[in-house]
């Protein structure tokens, strides 16, 4: 791995990092967003507080995060340039935009779940799964009005499509960055929604409104 390598992964950390939710609440409602409802930075706890609206515009700019930095790996290892960039480097670039809005370090590594930067990232490395995701999030989304139970689903579907469509081999020296891509991040997407689960299963999770709610205390 070159220097362009390594900093194309950096770049794709930070552009990850940046916290829309966190500055779209205070420009436009003027709150800390960790302050209310769940307390994260996502889109889904924007929308929970401020409006549907605002949840769209937050996980619209959170795809972006993932699809820039992602896609411009690919374009650089594409271009005949005279320094070569590993083919792997997109995927890596991908995995840190969705690791730096999970753990960003500007608001001491704690960030959001992820969903919509993966989103953004399997679009360009995975388009056919990252397209099957979407539609099992939207379908689950209309039938539950629930993120969390979407996200679960739409994470857990494109690992197993991916996969199939990898095999036979999907950890060969061509495909062991995406293979590997597609059993972490869906993991540790569900790890970033375990008390999201835990609510689940003690039936507490709420569904999603167009209406905002009322500012309340962190969970």
């Amino acid at each position: 791995m070159g220097v362009t390598d390594f900093i194309l992964i950096c770049v794709g950390y930070f552009c990850g990092s940046i916290p829309f939710g966190l500055f779209i609440a205070k420009w436009a409602g003027g709150i800390d967003i960790r302050k209310h409802g769940s307390g994260n930075i996502g889109a889904t706890n924007v929308g929970r507080i401020m409006g549907a609206k605002w949840f769209a515009i937050v996980m619209l700019l959170d795809g972006f995060k993932g699809l820039v930095p992602t896609l411009a790996a690919v374009l650089i290892s594409q271009a005949d340039f005279s320094f070569e960039v590993s083919p792997h480097t997109a995927v890596f670039a991908g995995l840190c935009a969705v690791l730096g809005h999970m753990y960003p370090c500007w608001l001491k590594f704690k960030g959001g779940k992820g969903v919509a930067t993966a989103l953004g990232v399997v679009g360009v490395l995975a388009p056919p799964a990252s397209l099957f995701a979407a539609i099992c999030f939207g379908i689950t989304f209309l039938i539950w009005r629930t993120v969390s139970i979407s996200s679960l689903l739409a994470a857990s579907s494109f690992a197993v499509l991916e996969l199939y469509l990898l095999s036979p081999e999907p950890f060969s020296s061509s495909n062991w960055s995406r293979g590997c891509f597609s059993l972490l991040v869906p993991g540790l997407i569900i790890y970033r929604h375990r008390s999201n689960i835990a609510r689940l299963i003690r039936g507490e999770e709420h569904a999603f409104r167009k209406k905002k709610e009322e500012p309340v205390k962190p969970e």
